[in-house]
């Protein structure tokens, strides 16, 4: 049986830190045998506020179904101010629509953390606000969650994170959601 992963995160800007550590953490997973689905920034850009005038019957159904067939999730913000970004908290909003589903919300799903920002004191109280929300939407964070301090150079040009505290911590994130996951569906090994 598959897992499955969905990695959800990013910025409106290209390439950015943020979405270069989801799919590096993605990656992890998907060494691991799952079988990983990102919605980055370009298409969390892309979604109307959820419950907005502009918001239409349909708006964000990808990510919604990829997330009712997800076994666990990855979700990647930058700390904006202390706190998570919009974007990805409209993108998480649109998992109401998984309200009223056998399996609610995030239920029984393995949900990876990572969030980055110039300073810790943002990092962790993001990672902070984003535990709430997976907490909310009863899903189980993982034992850890990353906190990355973005600066120019922490990775290269074709993606490669060339800080070892760092990349540890999202490949752990990434190994963590797929042991948790597989867990959760009972087909870790051992089980």
């Amino acid at each position: 049986m598959t897992t499955r992963i969905v990695a959800i995160g990013g910025t409106v800007n290209p390439g950015s830190t943020t979405e270069q550590a989801l799919r590096l953490a993605a990656a992890a997973a998907g060494a691991g045998g799952a079988e990983v689905q990102v919605f980055g920034g370009a298409y969390l850009a892309k979604l109307p506020h959820y419950g907005s005038a502009e918001h239409q019957k349909g708006d964000g159904s990808e990510l919604v179904e990829a997330v009712r067939a997800a076994d666990g999730l990855l979700i990647a913000a930058p700390g904006y101010h202390g706190t998570i970004s919009g974007l990805v908290k409209n993108a998480l909003d649109f998992l109401e629509d998984l309200s009223k589903d056998t399996r609610p919300y995030l239920d029984g799903r393995a949900v990876g953390l990572i969030a980055t920002a110039y300073g810790d004191q943002a990092t962790m109280s993001t990672l902070i606000t984003m535990r709430a929300i997976v907490h909310a939407l009863r899903g189980w964070p993982t034992p850890m969650g990353a906190t990355i301090r973005t600066y120019h150079g922490l990775f290269s040009p074709d993606g490669e994170c060339l800080d070892d505290r760092a990349r540890l911590q999202l490949e752990m994130v990434g190994a963590q959601v797929l042991r948790g996951a597989q867990s959760f569906a009972g087909t870790a090994e051992g089980q």
